[in-house]
């Protein structure tokens, strides 16, 4: 069973925590990660979910992503992901989130990793994952549009790519 911690607005833990699918409480709150791993030839590796997994079941999202546990930082829960879904080992202890995106019960982190993997020596997590590929921002969207794809603003697709050499809102 999954333990979550509950967030006030401002992101303050609150002291309590939650198994994963109580409904959560007016004024509650819970914190979601997403990894992007982009490499030198700009593409994002993504994964499709399996076919028995709850929400979203066989589509294709973004690298890694999911719910920070019990007790632990947006920044830890990022690291477990990763290693959890594909089995992936990376040091992320100067990172931080690129941005957050508020949503109805939540706080969701996008980090951003530049990186070449060789999808063939990753070792993906049953429960989770069936495949994983590269593909371009142009490639995502017309997977979203033919709903292969889990339906995010294009353009928050389009920020993945664009914010992934820059910090804050202004490119230079």
């Amino acid at each position: 069973m999954e333990y979550w911690d509950i967030y006030d607005k401002e992101r303050n833990r609150k002291g309590r925590t939650i198994a994963r699918g109580t409904t959560l409480n007016e004024g509650e709150y819970h914190q979601v990660v997403h990894i992007c791993i982009i490499n030198s030839s700009n593409e994002m590796l993504i994964q499709q979910r399996q076919p028995f997994k709850e929400g979203w079941s066989n589509m294709w999202d973004i690298t890694v992503g999911g719910s920070s546990l019990a007790g632990e930082s947006s920044l830890e829960a990022a690291e477990r992901e990763l290693f959890e879904e594909i089995g992936l080992k990376v040091d992320m202890s100067d990172m931080r989130p690129y941005f957050t995106v508020n949503f109805t019960q939540g706080f969701d982190d996008f980090y951003i990793i530049e990186k070449d993997v060789d999808i063939d020596s990753l070792i993906l997590q049953y429960e989770e994952v069936q495949r994983v590929k590269w593909a371009s921002c142009d490639e995502i969207k017309r997977m979203i549009e033919a709903e292969l794809f889990i339906p995010y603003h294009h353009s928050l697709i389009d920020l993945l790519f664009a914010i992934r050499k820059s910090r804050g809102s202004h490119y230079k």
